[in-house]
């Protein structure tokens, strides 16, 4: 064997820069399942079952274009427990002349199999990942000399750079770089309407044997294979990108950041998986969002808002993870080190709002942006919990986990745990921001308006608990100036009463408060209010 080319399951891309050159005469595939992969931090049932059926699909493809695949199986006695074991045994008993593969996601990954390839003195070639707009070196280039970084920055610089929603003049279609404004809006109080179904793909013969064995294997794991409808092929992706942009890029934008009880899809893309996989190319996908703008179909905000995160935020926190690890990895700017709450992985809490987007996002592997930031993320951040373990919580239980993609996301945009680097502001928010968004707080025992008190929403006390604990160093932000005023008019009674409350919801000491109206049962109560 000349060259073992090592295919990662967020590789599945035949036209990645590790299948340069190869020749199958010669040349053969390797890929592995292996334990690790799932227990390094407690991976979903839907998590790992995506990998692994989006993995044997892929694998079974590359057969069919007449490669060789040496191909661990999770359920094979011999498999090692994890990648490097694996690939250590595969290379003494294949002896390729030498080893190929294109960047991976994570870090660990990568310095693990360096590791196993120096100890075997089998010499590996790592290439550039040509999936992304743009490289790590170009990225580099873009933060060479800031102290900060700026996403909208950048997004500009990537604009103008491959020519994505620029007049002839080169100027932003529409006149504006982008269009928040018009894309932060609640439903109508009667809820969004008539929603479109979201691409879902049943099981074939190959996913019908990775869900049994992962049901099997993985029995304590989080979450649920009940709902599970992933794409796991590059078909099956494609087929999800048409029916996203012709029935739901238009209504996208304006309550992108919306949402309501029991309504877990709305008009959200569910491509971040398939894209993360490399089922799909991002510049077919931001490709496909701007013909339909050109040709009258969408708005350009809906068009603007869903290129953003894709052209801009996806290759933003992916410059950042690579130009700041290993380190990154251990930021706690705000010296937070309370534990994740254990209902985390449960969702039971009488908070509506985050009972529902846990139970959603357990049920499906999967929740909005919104519903992670402004929900699960910002509670996080209020109530001091250690950034690594909620990192650990977002990367298990995620379909669309990558660590190049969530720790960022995690440690930097909602933890603020990097200390500005990526964001400029801590993600803080009171319960009435849960209340402008969404109808939690019409079915939910606590009261967003309220920061003491039993009926006193938990946001809202920690909100201005966080303001309390960390006043002298926000009041050196100028984004964070207004909220510091704010908390500055506090008197010495009122501050000590958030204090003790919080210090009982740190505690896990909260409950429904007995008696109170205010709510219907959560999710079963919204379902009666609204039938």
């Amino acid at each position: 064997m000349r060259r073992l080319v090592i295919v990662l399951g967020d590789q599945l891309d035949a036209r990645a820069s590790a299948f340069d050159d190869v020749d199958p005469a010669v040349d053969a595939v390797w890929m592995a399942e292996v334990t690790e992969e799932s227990t390094h931090v407690w991976s979903s049932k839907a998590r790992t079952a995506l990998f692994l059926s989006a993995m044997r699909h892929f694998a079974a493809d590359l057969r069919a274009a007449g490669h060789t695949v040496h191909y661990a199986r999770l359920d094979d006695a011999a498999t090692r427990a994890s990648l490097a074991a694996q690939l250590d045994a595969d290379i003494t008993r294949l002896s390729p002349e030498s080893l190929v593969m294109t960047a991976p996601g994570d870090w660990r990954v990568l310095q693990a199999l360096r590791a196993v390839a120096t100890a075997s003195a089998v010499p590996l070639e790592v290439r550039e990942d040509r999936h992304f707009f743009g490289s790590i070196a170009e990225f580099a280039r873009h933060a060479a000399g800031r102290s900060t970084l700026r996403m909208e920055y950048f997004y500009r610089e990537m604009r103008r750079r491959h020519g994505i929603l620029l007049t002839p003049a080169g100027e932003p279609e529409g006149g504006a770089w982008n269009y928040d404004e018009a894309n932060r809006k609640p439903f109508p109080r009667n809820g969004p309407g008539l929603v479109p179904p979201r691409a879902t793909f049943p099981p074939d013969a190959i996913t019908q044997e990775v869900l049994d064995l992962v049901a099997e294997r993985f029995a304590d794991h989080p979450g649920t294979l009940d709902t599970f409808a992933w794409p796991v092929t590059r078909v099956q992706a494609l087929e999800a990108l048409t029916l996203f942009i012709e029935e739901r890029l238009a209504d996208f934008g304006a309550a992108q950041d919306a949402m309501w009880p029991g309504e877990p899809w709305l008009w959200h893309a569910h491509l971040s998986a398939a894209l993360n996989l490399k089922l799909l190319d991002p510049r077919e996908v931001v490709a496909a969002a701007e013909d339909a703008y050109r040709a009258g179909r969408v708005p350009i905000e809906a068009a603007e808002g869903f290129i953003r995160q894709v052209l801009g935020w996806r290759e933003y926190v992916r410059g950042v993870y690579w130009t700041q690890m290993p380190g990154y990895a251990h930021r706690n700017a705000l010296e937070a080190h309370e534990p994740l709450p254990d209902w985390y992985w449960t969702g039971e809490t009488p908070m509506a709002c985050l009972s529902d987007a846990i139970d959603t996002t357990l049920r499906n592997g999967y929740a909005h942006h919104i519903q992670r930031l402004m929900v699960t993320g910002v509670y996080a951040l209020l109530l001091g919990v250690e950034p690594s373990a909620l990192h650990a919580w977002y990367l298990a239980v995620y379909v669309d986990a990558v660590e190049w993609v969530e720790l960022p996301n995690t440690l930097g945009m909602s933890q603020f745990a990097d200390g500005g680097l990526l964001g400029s502001k801590p993600y803080v928010a009171s319960g009435k921001y849960i209340a402008r968004m969404s109808p939690y707080c019409r079915t939910c025992p606590f009261d967003p308006a309220q920061r003491t008190g039993d009926d006193a929403c938990p946001f809202t006390t920690l909100y201005w608990d966080f303001l309390l604990r960390h006043e002298q160093a926000m009041a050196a932000n100028p984004r964070m100036a207004l909220q510091v005023r704010n908390v500055a008019r506090l008197d010495d009674d009122e501050r000590a009463a958030i204090s003790e409350r919080a210090a009982a919801i740190r505690r896990d000491d909260i409950a429904a408060p007995a008696g109170n109206l205010r709510g219907r049962g959560g999710r079963s109560g919204w379902e009666t209010q609204r039938a």
